[in-house]
């Protein structure tokens, strides 16, 4: 469904499959890091 639009990229997390509140913080550790307040 997601997958339709057009702005949607798909990643890849090969076989490693994250619960979302694991994903959550990993994604705002991710973005923490890009933005440099690591």
């Amino acid at each position: 469904m997601l997958r339709a639009l057009p702005f949607v990229t798909a990643i890849p997390l090969g076989p490693r499959i994250l619960r979302a509140d694991t994903a959550a913080v990993a994604a705002f550790a991710v973005m923490q890091a890009t933005v440099g307040d690591w």
